[in-house]
This record gives structure tokens, sequence and C-alpha cells, in this order.
């Protein structure tokens, strides 16, 4: 069956494999975001002959495997009066991907070769590096994003407590009545596959078990600004600032946690701030925190924490636009939540999540500091969180 609570997505994935061959589909996201299914009920819908690999194994494959594959895809392709689609699924983990795909798609370019291609990565960052590096003008990406609200519910049933605390992964929906089980799923099968086999296979890290460190708490912090210099107060073997801002980087790459920058009119004073830490998906604040859903709903500041957490995953998650920037801002006493940056508009967001009981005065003071900038309240006083899970990050901006 299709999933018609991704109906937007699997008709854009499933139109692009339509089309005659002109660029190299390339899906990024996390881990169980659905890239693979998405792909393969395209090809159910379109009827293509297709060839589907991954090179998601314990020991890396090499660029010799990687053109082994292509040479099926190819066979396939020149069988077939339609052409044929090739599927090459987790291709960074491959040395100089991107140098092999591009010398292979040059060459079916150059001989007509009907063959389509897809590549599919579980980290953006490491899939985009490769992009810039070899394929420039020659690939179409396509983001696939954390579950949403809605996606959940309409699949699984979830109310929106549900979806606060255990998060938008599909693959442990199955398991929430089972608490322990459900975080133990989560940690083990997600998170560290992603950090074994994303992250500490395919980067530099000097220090895998600051990786780790990093990771937790960007989740027991989700929702609070924190500079370097406190974060090397909190870790045990911190190295240097940089090594923390690069392994930030790494982790939101791998959809885990990311650190949003201060807004201050100018990308260098941006990039200069202390990040907001930001967990990607409020589950894996629930798993690692040990306490229960029951427990966790009866206190404020925890529960308040998850919809703060929660509405800047949404607002991370549901850009469509990878122009859409998503900040934060602060100057003396004044705090505003979240800002959005799409094109020339520009949106601050106040979350009364009952974490904090500030007035939204940080609201009127950046509307003074940025007078083009629009506000939007969310919670008491504001639009209810289904009301803004409901629909993607560009639709308050404009």
């Amino acid at each position: 069956m299709k999933p018609e609570f991704r109906r937007s997505l699997f008709d854009r994935v499933r139109s692009r494999l339509e089309e005659p061959r002109s660029r190299i589909q390339v899906l990024v996201g996390p881990r169980q975001t659905g890239k693979t299914t998405l792909v393969r009920q395209a090809i159910a819908e379109i009827r293509l002959p297709s060839h589907y690999a991954s090179a998601d194994q314990p020991t890396l494959q090499d660029r010799g495997w990687l053109e082994a594959q292509w040479e099926i895809g190819r066979l396939r392709a020149r069988a077939s009066p339609d052409g044929a689609l090739l599927v090459l699924d987790e291709a960074q983990k491959i040395t100089r991907w991107s140098d092999v795909v591009k010398r292979l798609w040059d060459e079916d370019t150059a001989a007509a070769t009907p063959l389509r291609v897809s590549v599919l990565g579980s980290s953006a960052l490491l899939v985009q590096r490769g992009l810039a590096d070899s394929l420039a003008g020659r690939f179409e990406l396509v983001r696939v994003p954390h579950w949403s609200y809605p996606e959940m519910r309409d699949a699984f049933g979830f109310d929106l407590d549900q979806y606060l605390y255990f998060g938008g992964y599909p693959g442990a929906a199955g398991l929430v009545a089972d608490g322990d089980r459900w975080a133990n799923y989560l940690l083990d099968s997600l998170v560290e596959t992603t950090l074994a086999r994303d992250v500490l296979l395919l980067a530099r890290v000097d220090k895998p078990a600051l990786l780790r460190q990093v990771f937790r708490l960007g989740c027991e912090y989700s929702g609070q600004i924190l500079s370097y210099q406190k974060m090397v107060g909190q870790l045990q073997d911190a190295g240097n600032t940089t090594t923390l801002a690069h392994y930030l980087e790494l982790l939101a790459g791998a959809g885990l946690v990311t650190g949003l920058q201060k807004y201050a009119g100018s990308r260098l004073s941006q990039r200069a701030s202390s990040p907001k830490l930001q967990a990607l998906n409020t589950g894996l604040i629930s798993a690692l925190s040990g306490l229960p859903f029951t427990a966790t709903r009866e206190r404020a500041d925890l529960w308040g924490r998850l919809v703060e957490s929660a509405v800047g995953a949404h607002l991370l998650n549901s850009a469509t636009s990878s122009a859409t920037r998503v900040t934060y801002w602060r100057h003396r006493d004044h705090e505003v939540d979240f800002v959005v940056e799409a094109g020339s508009e520009l949106l601050a967001i106040e979350v009364k999540s009952g974490r904090h009981v500030r007035p939204p005065a940080g609201l009127a003071q950046f509307q003074r500091s940025f007078g083009s900038a629009r506000t939007l309240l969310v919670g008491s006083g504001g639009i209810g969180l289904e009301e803004l899970f409901s629909v993607p990050t560009e639709s308050w901006v404009r």
C-alpha cells in the first residue's frame, strides 16, 4: 500500500523517475525515514526494470563493487525499450563514490544508455560533500525528513502527546506499548548504527567517545543555548571548541542533533555565536532520559522541553527549501526561540511551552530590531501545536 501520509513526497520521487534520463536523483535523510520504501514503491508503480544494491554492510564496499552494480543496471537498460533504473543505497560509504558515479554517468550520457540512477544516503552531510566535489549539474536532491505528527497520526494512530514523547520514528512505532523495549531499539538499532556506520566509518573522528558524549549532550540540553566553552566543562576529554563544532556538524548531517546559530543579520556573527542545541527527533530525548511516558508527562519542565524541541525539529525537518534557515535570537534580556528566514521573509517564533513563563516581549523587541519581521506565538494565546505541525515551515513565513 502506498503511504498516503507521504503522498506529496512519493509523487515527487515517482515523477522524477518517470522523466527521461536527465539528472541523478539523490535522496538523503536519516535512517528509517522511508527512502528505500519510497523508491521501491515508485518503481513498482511505473514498472521500469530495475536493480537495487546497498553498500550498507559491516565492511565497506569498494569502487569495483560500485562499477559492477552499475554494469548490471546498464545491461537491463539496454534490454528494455524504456530503459531501466539503478538504485544505489548508502553509496557514500564507498571511497570517492562521486568520482566513480560521475565517470560512469558521463560514459552513459555519451553512449545514450537509457539508465536512470537514484542514489540514497542516510548522512546528508557526507552525500552532499560528494555531490559538490564531483557531480555539480548532474543531480537533483530530494530531502526525506523525519516523520511529522500528521504522518505518525495517520499511519500509527499517534495522538499529539505520543508524538511529542516518542517522536517520528516509524520503525519503532509498534514498540511504544513497552517503553523499555522502544528505548532500547531506538538507541541500539538506530542511534548506535548511525554513529558506527554513518559517521565513525566515514568521517575523521579522533575521539569517538566524545562524539557520543556530544550527541547525549545535544539531547539532554535540547532547547538550551550552550556556549562551546560550557560544553567543554560538561564533557570528559573534550578537546577544543573546533572539535565540538565539527562533531555537531556531523551529528546534524546524520539527522540526530544540531546546533542552531544566533540570528544577527550577519552570517559572520551567526557563525561566531553560541549554539542552541536541538534534537532533530524528540524520541531521542525521551529514549536517553530513561523516564517513562507518564512520568515525563507529569513533569512540566521536562514536558515543556519536549514541546519546544518538537517545534524546533518540525521547523528544521519540514523546511522544503535549502534556502530556508532556522536560527534563534537573543539580545541582553530578550530572547526569541526560533527565527525562520525564507528568501527576504523573516519570521520570529516564540513557544509558550510551560518550560518557562517569560512573557513574549522578545517578539516585540525583535520586531523593533528587524522591522520587516513577522511574529508567531505558539501555544497558549497563539496557534496550537497541531496546527503548526500540519504544514511545512515555509507556509508560516510567506
